[in-house]
């Protein structure tokens, strides 16, 4: 039974989600409103962050999603490795 490598699970993670907020906020600038809500739901969760209002604050934003990505990446990992590993009963 092979299992998941929590760095790449959250580095991929990391980029995804932090790439995600950034092509919204500069897609929101580029097309207002485009994105809008999705953005103003991101200024409710992440502290700093207030909303597409320039390229500084998609920079938060974009830094939020690295870091949010990366901890739900390894989190998701480490638990299906577990849950994996229960599963198997020649595992170790």
């Amino acid at each position: 039974m092979s299992s998941l490598n929590i760095k790449g699970l959250a580095l991929t993670a990391a980029i995804l989600w932090g790439g995600c907020m950034l092509v919204s906020g500069l897609a929101n600038l580029v097309f207002p409103p485009y994105g809008l809500a999705w953005l103003q739901l991101a200024a409710s969760i992440y502290p700093g962050y207030h909303g597409p209002t320039g390229l500084t604050s998609i920079m938060v934003v974009s830094a939020y999603g690295l870091v949010d990505g990366a901890a739900a990446g390894a989190i998701f990992g480490w638990l299906y490795n577990r849950v994996a590993q229960r599963g198997n009963p020649h595992a170790p």
